[in-house]
C-alpha cells in the first residue's frame, strides 16, 4: 500500500439527509414534519421540492455508481414511515425506501441509513410537543423498531440521531415556541436527555432484532482552541467542549454526564428530569461506532461580560465566550474558517475518549456554484478543500486511529434549513433556483470527476493532490 492509499475496504461515500433532498412532501402518505414549515421567506427554497430525490431517486443512484460509492449515507425521513400520531406505518412510505435500497444494494452501494435527521413528526408535536415529553422516547423506539425489522439483512450499519446538539437546540426543528430564552435553554437540555434515551433504547432494541448490525450516533465535533496560552483561555476551551461535545457523546457511549457538565446543569438550574430506572438503559447499551461531521472548528475565550442568549443556545455559557480565530481563512458560507487539522485534533480526541471506530459523516464546502457557458461546473475551492481532509484522515490512520470511511456531504445539492439553494455543497448540481425548481436536472461538477478518482484509486494519487479531475 503507498502512502496515499487507504486501506483495503475503507467505505468511500457521500452523504445527505431526507428533508434535504427528498421534496414529495405531500406525496405517498407522508406525514407533515417539523422541516417542513421551512423559513417562511417566499424568496427561499423549502423542503417541499428541494432537490426531488422522491422523484429522480433511479438516476441519483446511478451517479453513486458512475462515481464508484461504496455506501450512501442516507436519511428516513420519521413522517414518511410515521406520518401521524397512531404509531401505524405508511406503506407507501415503507415502499419507496425499499425501492431505493434495493437498488443500492443492486449498485452494490451499501445504505447507511440515519433514522433522525432533524425532522421530528408534527404530528407528535402537536399531539404533545414532541421530545419535550418522555412518550416521544416509546414514540421514536416504536418508529425504529419498524425500521430494523422491515430492512433487517439489507441495511447493517444504522444512525440513531444526527447531530444531537443542533437537532435539540433549533425551535424550527423541535417545534419549541418558548419565548423566554433560558427556558428554550433548559428545554435544549431536557429534550436532549429524553432523545439520548431514546437513542440507548433502540441500540438495546437492534441487538435483540438483528444482532449482525451496527449502530451509532452522529456527532457535530466541536473542535475548541483557546484564544491563546493564557491558562484561563485554556480551561474556557476545555469547558466548552465538555458543554457542546463531550455531553453528548458521554451519554451515548458511557450513558453518563461528564462530571463538568453535571455540575453546570445543576448550578444553572437546568438538570433535567429523570427517573430512577434511566440509568439502567443508559447504561446497559453502547454504540458500534461514532459518526462525525466537521466543517469548521471554533475559538473560544475566557467569560468577560454577562450571557447572550441572542446566540445560537449551545454557544450559551458563563465559562466562555466564542471569538475569532485569526489563523484560519473565511469563506463566503464559512465565517469561522477552514481547518482541515481540526478534523485530525478533534478525531483524535474522541478516539482517545471512547476508543470507538468512527466513520466521517459530514465534511464539505458551501458555495454558489456557477455553471458555465458550456454546461460544466468548476470547483475547485471544493476539491482543495475535501483534498485537505483526505488528507488529514490517511494521517490519522497510518498513527492507528480506527477510520471506516469517508462520506463528504453532500452528494448532490440539498436545501439548506435558512439559506436555500444559494448555498451549495454537492458533489453533483441540482439545476433550480429559488423560486424556480425547473426539473431539477443533474449536472457533474468538477468534484464528482475529481472524487470518482480519489475512490478508483483508494486514495489520493500526484493528480488528485494537485487538485487534478478528469471528466
Amino acid at each position: 500500500m503507498t502512502k496515499t492509499q487507504f486501506p483495503k475496504g475503507f467505505l468511500w461515500g457521500a452523504s445527505t439527509s431526507a428533508f434535504q433532498i427528498e421534496g414529495g412532501f405531500d406525496e405517498g402518505g407522508k406525514g407533515p414534519a417539523t422541516t417542513d414549515i421551512g423559513t417562511g421567506n417566499p424568496d427561499i427554497a423549502d423542503n417541499k421540492i428541494a432537490s426531488d430525490h422522491y422523484h429522480h431517486w433511479k438516476e441519483d443512484v446511478d451517479l453513486m455508481a458512475e462515481m464508484g460509492m461504496k455506501i450512501y449515507r442516507m436519511g428516513f425521513s420519521w413522517s414518511r414511515i410515521m406520518p401521524d400520531a397512531t404509531g401505524r406505518p405508511n406503506k407507501e412510505g415503507l415502499k419507496f425506501y425499499d425501492q431505493l435500497i434495493d437498488y443500492l444494494l443492486e449498485k452494490g452501494i451499501e445504505p447507511f441509513v440515519t433514522l433522525y435527521h432533524f425532522e421530528c413528526p408534527q404530528a407528535l408535536v402537536d399531539a404533545y410537543g414532541g421530545w419535550l415529553d418522555r412518550r416521544m422516547i416509546e414514540d421514536y423506539v416504536h418508529y425504529a423498531e419498524i425500521c430494523f425489522e422491515h430492512f433487517k439483512g439489507r441495511v447493517k450499519r444504522w444512525v440513531t440521531v444526527n447531530e444531537q446538539l443542533i437537532a435539540t437546540a433549533a425551535g424550527m426543528l423541535t417545534g419549541d415556541k418558548e419565548p423566554d430564552p433560558r427556558k428554550r435553554l433548559k428545554n435544549m437540555y431536557q429534550m436532549s436527555y429524553h432523545v439520548s434515551l431514546a437513542e440507548h433504547k433502540a441500540i438495546s432494541r437492534l441487538r435483540e432484532i438483528d444482532p449482525e448490525a451496527k449502530i451509532g450516533p452522529v456527532c457535530a465535533i466541536q473542535v475548541v482552541y483557546p484564544k491563546t496560552c493564557k491558562p484561563e483561555h485554556v480551561l474556557a476551551a476545555e469547558k466548552a467542549q465538555e458543554l457542546m461535545e463531550f455531553y453528548l457523546l458521554d451519554l451515548s457511549v458511557r450513558g453518563e454526564y461528564p462530571p463538568y457538565v453535571k455540575s453546570y446543569l445543576k448550578k444553572n438550574k437546568m438538570f433535567p428530569k429523570t427517573k430512577p430506572d434511566d440509568e439502567v438503559e443508559l447504561k446497559k447499551s453502547k454504540p458500534d461506532f461514532i459518526g462525525v461531521n466537521y466543517y469548521f472548528s471554533i475559538c473560544v475565550e475566557e467569560k468577560k461580560g454577562a450571557v447572550n442568549y441572542q446566540q445560537p443556545p449551545f454557544w450559551i455559557s458563563d465559562d466562555f465566550d466564542i471569538c475569532e480565530n485569526d489563523y484560519l481563512k473565511k469563506t463566503e458560507w464559512m465565517d469561522k474558517g477552514i481547518d482541515p487539522v481540526g478534523l485530525h485534533i478533534g478525531m483524535q480526541k474522541i478516539y482517545h475518549r471512547y476508543r470507538l471506530p468512527m466513520i466521517v459523516t459530514e465534511n464539505g464546502m458551501a458555495y454558489s456554484d456557477k455553471v458555465e457557458k458550456d454546461g460544466t461546473i468548476h470547483d475547485e475551492y471544493r476539491i482543495d478543500y475535501l483534498k485537505k481532509h483526505i488528507e488529514q484522515l490517511k494521517i490519522m490512520i497510518d498513527e492507528g486511529i480506527p477510520v471506516l470511511g469517508y462520506c463528504p456531504w453532500s452528494f448532490i445539492d440539498v436545501v439548506s434549513s435558512h439559506q436555500g439553494f444559494q448555498k451549495r455543497y454537492g458533489l453533483v448540481y441540482v439545476d433550480r433556483t429559488e423560486t424556480d425548481p425547473k426539473q431539477c436536472a443533474r449536472i457533474k461538477k468538477d468534484s464528482f470527476y475529481w472524487y470518482k478518482e480519489v475512490i478508483r484509486n483508494n486514495g489520493l494519487t500526484k493528480e488528485s493532490i494537485r487538485g487534478k479531475q478528469n471528466g
